[in-house]
């Protein structure tokens, strides 16, 4: 299992466009990722899951991945949240 934590820092928090691509990014893979917001913990292959937390900008986030290629999948969502200016750890 690897755990990470994030700044989200997009203006517009999680909104549908940084959502998607997050959510895009992790569904390949076969690990359990999961996105802790609060005391809510969701599915993040779920668009409408990571949306429904209504996640905005200054926020604490965790990801947790769990599973055979739990560091690769880590390693996209690092590659995505940066790149794409979403969050920073």
């Amino acid at each position: 299992m690897i755990q990470k934590n994030y700044k989200v820092t997009t203006d517009e928090g999680l909104h549908a466009r940084p959502s998607s691509l997050l959510v895009a990014a992790v569904s390949p893979f076969t690990a359990d990722v999961k996105l802790v917001y609060g005391e809510k913990s969701i599915n993040m292959k779920s668009i409408m899951g990571v949306m429904a937390l209504g996640i905005s900008v200054g926020s604490d986030i965790t990801i947790i991945a769990d599973g055979v290629d739990e560091a690769e999948l880590m390693a996209k969502v690092d590659e995505v949240m940066k790149e794409q200016g979403i969050a920073q750890s």
